[in-house]
């Protein structure tokens, strides 16, 4: 007799009893894969933490690798650092001006020794150290060469930032200053050998009025980037309905807009139709209580000799000393305006020493006219360095470094020296100092008895 009722009982204990054995099947296989993804996302976190150590490693060492490049130390010198290329020390002190960028324009050319806020404005390595010691030590100078062609134009400009003080090496030029509040325009000449003065913020212009080119070399007053704004450039910034009613022109505002903004910079200017655009040309010379305002005579003043060579000086002199009527009223601009330079002609005969020295209250910056030279510097860290200088090389000295320098050739050894002070130059020399110190204290020092420095003969005032 069938029983389904126990048929049906029976097959639920049959599947019931399948049914665990499938159930443990699947938790073993459950835990098994769970296990595989467990492995999974371990090598993924080890491969992961791989990558990420590598690259933190390479950026480790990409940020090193900047920072050593951007390392400054107080005194000016890039840190130095093993797997680093060194720059000689004497670049802080020298500046090669002829391997530097020549900036062309029109009418002739600028090159620059200075510092820039932009490392990658420097040429070299060398030049930037340079940069970099005038703008640490606070030198408030820079220097340029300025090279204008037979009729070009410094077009008129100002300095937001800077007095100029230039010195014209070749040629001759006519200058132009606009004083402040309607003064009026002072023109002069200049030659060769002569000195111009243009305070900052004066408007002012050189024109080339021979038919060699004119070679200035400029000093100003900023260890900062030079801040200049061009007459042409303050013209095409101004809005023309502003520049119309400004300047008051027949035609008004339409006249303005016939003005066209040259493609190519104009700082330096000598368009090639020169002679259709201008028909008449007078070169003026103001009186001389305008002029010697903004002109010194360098070639013509007084010689100062020294052994071994002459120095000749623009600057201030208390109380006038030494000086005539129009070398007076140069000697008082420079005195009234803040921030001036003291400038000065060094020749040093051939073979002949300008000796050890320092200044309490100058900078001292120079360019090499001609000859060949060397110079030493000691600093204030000890630091000392001796180079070769020759013809277009700029040297810098900072207030207080025992400097000299020395022709080692043929011929004279010629400079131009710019002094940060327009106040009267405070210097002491070597032998002055040395024979001003008691003998009892110099044998102390050197452990030599009293009676050898009575070698030393006493220097003749």
């Amino acid at each position: 007799m069938d029983n389904q009722a126990f048929e049906m009982h029976g097959e639920r204990i049959q599947s019931s009893s399948k049914g665990k054995e499938w159930s443990k099947k699947e938790e073993r296989k459950g835990n098994w894969s769970l296990m595989k993804i467990f492995l999974v996302c371990l090598l993924a976190c080890v491969i992961t933490t791989a990558i990420g150590v590598l690259v933190l490693a390479l950026v480790y060492t990409t940020t090193t690798h900047i920072v050593k490049e951007v390392s400054i130390t107080d005194d000016g010198a890039t840190s130095t650092k093993p797997e680093e290329k060194s720059v000689d020390v004497k670049f802080q002190f020298l500046n090669h001006l002829p391997k530097s960028k020549v900036y062309n324009f029109p009418g002739g050319e600028i090159q620059w020794a200075r510092f820039r806020n932009d490392v990658n404005e420097y040429e070299n390595d060398e030049e930037m150290e340079f940069g970099k010691s005038i703008n640490n030590h606070r030198s408030s100078m820079t220097f340029g060469t300025l090279r204008i062609k037979g009729k070009g134009l410094r077009v008129p400009h100002w300095h937001f930032n800077a007095n100029e003080h230039g010195y014209l090496q070749q040629g001759t030029a006519w200058i132009g200053v606009i004083g402040a509040d309607g003064s009026g325009v002072t023109t002069y000449n200049v030659t060769a050998g002569q000195v111009i003065f243009f305070p900052r913020n004066t408007v002012h212009w050189i024109k080339n009025v021979g038919t060699e080119d004119c070679v200035f070399l400029l000093f100003f007053t900023t260890h900062e980037e030079l801040q200049t704004l061009d007459v042409d450039d303050a013209f095409f910034s101004t809005p023309e309905d502003i520049a119309a009613r400004a300047l008051k022109p027949q035609g008004g505002v339409n006249f303005i807009r016939t003005f066209k903004k040259q493609v190519e910079d104009q700082a330096v200017n000598l368009p090639p139709n020169l002679d259709e655009l201008v028909k008449s040309a007078d070169y003026v010379q103001s009186p001389d209580h305008q002029v010697w305002q903004y002109f010194y005579n360098l070639k013509g003043s007084r010689e100062y000799h020294f052994p071994g060579g002459i120095f000749q000086w623009a600057r201030y002199r208390r109380n006038s000393t030494g000086l005539n009527e129009t070398e007076k009223i140069f000697s008082e601009s420079l005195n009234k305006h803040e921030n001036t330079l003291t400038l000065a002609t060094l020749r040093i005969f051939n073979n002949q020493l300008g000796q050890p020295h320092f200044h309490f209250n100058a900078n001292e910056m120079g360019y090499v006219i001609s000859g060949c030279g060397q110079a030493g510097v000691i600093t204030s860290s000890g630091a000392t360095s001796s180079f070769n200088i020759g013809i277009g090389d700029v040297i810098f000295f900072p207030v207080g470094t025992q400097h000299y320098l020395k022709s080692i050739c043929d011929e004279d050894l010629l400079l131009i020296l710019a002094y940060s002070t327009g106040d009267q130059l405070e210097t002491l020399r070597m032998n002055d100092y040395f024979h001003a110190t008691a003998d009892h204290i110099l044998a102390q020092i050197f452990f030599k008895e009293q009676d050898e420095f009575k070698k030393f003969p006493k220097s003749k005032k």
